[in-house]
């Protein structure tokens, strides 16, 4: 079976809400997404940064700038979900800020360390949440209204997701 390049983990599976040991599961894989990330891209070329992961799509160096990118907006969302009654969130042009000179060619390093510490802080805050606290809502403009459980089971995906991208690049490029 020939391999999806688009979703290399498959698609996100929407969800409303999670069981505990789910939770348990999405906060340590957000936990863990900036060594897995930081591993995925370890010593590689800025020609191999420079690659796209498939025909058409972003390379990885604007796969890392926007995961930082996203996730920022992502622990912000996720407090203002927690703190607003139903807010609806700013959603970005994502293909658009991939293209912004920070997101085409600057260097990696500043998009690790801010993937790396929103992460930090974003699991301290999950940590500490009440069972209450995850049915809270906002209110996607395209999406609709999502929970503080979905919105944590998609970042979770949409973190592995981006990284397999890289991942399965360099496997199949036989990067090591």
């Amino acid at each position: 079976m020939e391999q999806d390049l688009k979703f290399p983990i498959g698609k996100f599976q929407w969800v409303e809400t999670l069981t505990t040991d789910e939770r348990t599961n999405c906060i340590g894989v957000i936990e863990g997404a900036p060594a897995q990330l930081a591993a995925a891209v370890a010593n590689l070329s800025a020609e191999q940064l420079d690659t796209s992961y498939r025909d058409g799509s972003w390379t990885v160096r604007q796969v890392v700038h926007h995961l930082a990118d996203n996730d920022m907006g992502a622990f912000a969302r996720c407090k203002f979900a927690l703190t607003e009654e139903e807010p609806t969130i700013k959603t970005y042009k994502e293909k658009l800020w991939a293209e912004l000179p920070d997101g085409k060619i600057a260097p990696i390093e500043p998009s690790l360390a801010i993937f790396e510490n929103v992460h930090k802080r974003w699991g301290i805050l999950l940590r500490s949440l009440s069972e209450s606290d995850w049915a809270k809502k906002l209110v996607h403009p395209a999406r609709g209204i999502m929970t503080v459980d979905c919105n944590v089971a998609l970042y979770s995906w949409h973190a592995r997701h981006h990284i397999a991208h890289i991942t399965s690049l360099r496997e199949r490029k036989g990067w090591k």
